[in-house]
């Protein structure tokens, strides 16, 4: 079963500061599981979670969907599909 990962890295790290990970299937209903930091950093790039899940129903849309760095915030976001 695929799944919405959403890594967020701080100072140039190799480990994710913060990871959520919600199996597609409950995308819609575990929203509300998913860390407020997690959707803060969505809302503020503009990323509709919405979006990603009808993006998921698209045959071969497993991988990596966006890698944003954030220099000034010194924080990468890694958004994927696994």
């Amino acid at each position: 079963m695929a799944k919405l990962k959403i890594r967020i890295f701080k100072n140039n790290g190799t480990t994710p500061d913060t990871t959520a990970t919600i199996p597609l299937a409950i995308v819609k209903v575990a929203s509300k599981l998913i860390p407020r930091k997690a959707v803060t950093v969505l809302d503020d790039l503009g990323i509709d979670l919405d979006q990603l899940i009808e993006i998921s129903k698209t045959e071969g849309a497993l991988g990596t969907l966006a890698e944003i760095e954030e220099h000034k915030k010194n924080r990468k976001i890694v958004i994927s599909l696994e």
